[in-house]
């Protein structure tokens, strides 16, 4: 499956058909492993075209095959000049903002079967592959319906992937908070004698509690441990004599435990401190250990559960983001077109996906279709419009808004669609 799709529109002065047809021809002689599919312009409509996906050009070795499809362009309102003009300003920022949100939401979806060990599967968009989708677009005039201003349209569509977004950041916000309990959790379990959790290391019968006596847990680097043998009994007095016992050793440190009276405690603990010993503060309690193992049981629970539903969510609203963006794209070709061709509007809009290094030969075919007198009226147009309403390239971040679609400038609409 291809990853990059140019999305364009050539002017029609003649036959649609013609102009197709040499497209098609042009590019099997020079470019035939570039897939194209078409939809071909109605010239005799006023305010817009209705249009149908034709053709689709494959290329096995040197083999053609071609298949056939409908794809559907509404019947949408041109409005005024000025709502077009203010419309093309803000097309490059929204397209680029669904791409984010759809690119956001896969890679969402790649990490969350990566950690769970879910076999990574194509994509899908109401059922289909999403090339498919991309290449057998069908307006969906229910949702949006073609009587609506453009600016309406696209404002529409914008707030659905604007939510969609937001809906995203608090779902794996809420995902993530239960993942980095977790770890922090697991960390404590796993992590060196200093810093993790000691309850699952300490029995009850290690631990000496009466009126008098206390049990302290000391931490002790293990090139130390012979150090702490020979001395641990004369840090401080009423050290109980032999009742260092070792708990637990790990790569860096060893667990002991060192019986004494209560009212020397802080005494052996500072004493300890300044030999490179480390007391642990520690209470054996049963319902706390247990109380933590429920909240263990718990927080994983939670985490696969939100895990689970997070990439049901995710495969779902990439869809819905994908076929807002869709939309957006039929719209903006349309816009981009009247804008660039005039009324009435007669054009022939066209999906390619051309191989890296078929890019160049495939550009040069698409301009070799745009005549002289085309190229003149683009030229013209071009610069009292760059000049008059369209930001300058640093201002948009690259690229001329509305006209020049992507980072070139051609004598015709062209704009890019990346799936990844």
């Amino acid at each position: 499956m291809a990853t990059r799709y140019w999305v364009v529109s050539l002017p029609v002065q003649g036959s649609a058909s013609a102009v197709w047809n040499n497209l098609q021809d042009q590019i099997s002689k020079h470019s035939f492993d570039t897939p194209i599919y078409r939809v071909t312009s109605n010239p005799n409509l006023i305010c817009s075209p209705r249009s149908d996906f034709v053709q689709c050009l494959n290329s096995f070795s040197f083999s053609i095959s071609i298949f056939s499809s409908q794809f559907n362009i509404p019947n949408l309102r041109v409005g005024t000049l000025d709502s077009l003009l203010s419309l093309s300003d803000d097309l490059l920022k929204s397209n680029n903002f669904m791409e984010g949100v759809s690119h956001k939401i896969r890679r969402q979806i790649e990490e969350l079967e990566r950690i769970s060990g879910v076999e990574s599967s194509a994509l899908t968009v109401d059922g289909v592959p999403v090339d498919s989708y991309l290449t057998r677009f069908v307006w969906d005039e229910a949702k949006y319906p073609t009587m609506s201003p453009l600016r309406e349209i696209v404002d529409s569509i914008h707030g659905q992937v604007a939510k969609i977004e937001d809906d995203l950041k608090v779902r794996v916000a809420e995902y993530n908070t239960v993942r980095s309990q977790l770890n922090a959790i697991n960390r404590k379990q796993s992590g060196s004698l200093a810093v993790r959790d000691l309850s699952n290391l300490v029995k009850p019968e290690d631990i000496i509690t009466s009126e008098h006596l206390v049990t302290l847990l000391a931490v002790v680097p293990k090139y130390s441990q012979k150090d702490w043998l020979s001395s641990y009994e004369t840090l401080t007095n009423y050290v109980v004599p032999r009742s260092s016992k070792l708990l637990f050793e790990d790569n860096e440190y060893a667990l002991y435990t060192v019986t004494l009276f209560g009212r020397v405690a802080d005494n052996f603990r500072t004493s300890a401190r300044e030999r490179g010993f480390q007391i642990r503060d520690f209470e054996y309690s049963p319902e706390a250990q247990e109380s933590r193992k429920q909240e263990l049981e718990k927080l994983v629970q939670d985490q696969e559960s939100l895990r689970s539903s997070l990439l049901l969510w995710c495969y779902t609203s990439y869809g819905e983001v994908f076929t807002s963006w869709m939309h957006f794209c039929a719209v903006r070709i349309f816009a981009e077109s009247i804008l660039r061709y005039g009324l009435p509007p007669s054009f022939l809009a066209s999906v390619l996906a051309p191989s890296a290094k078929g890019e160049k030969k495939v550009r040069s075919i698409l301009e070799g279709l745009c005549d002289s007198t085309n190229r003149q009226v683009f030229v013209v147009c071009l610069h009292l419009l760059v000049c008059t309403f369209w930001k300058t390239e640093d201002e948009v971040g690259g690229g001329i808004a509305g006209l020049a679609g992507d980072t070139d400038a051609h004598p015709y609409v062209s704009f890019t669609i990346n799936l990844v």
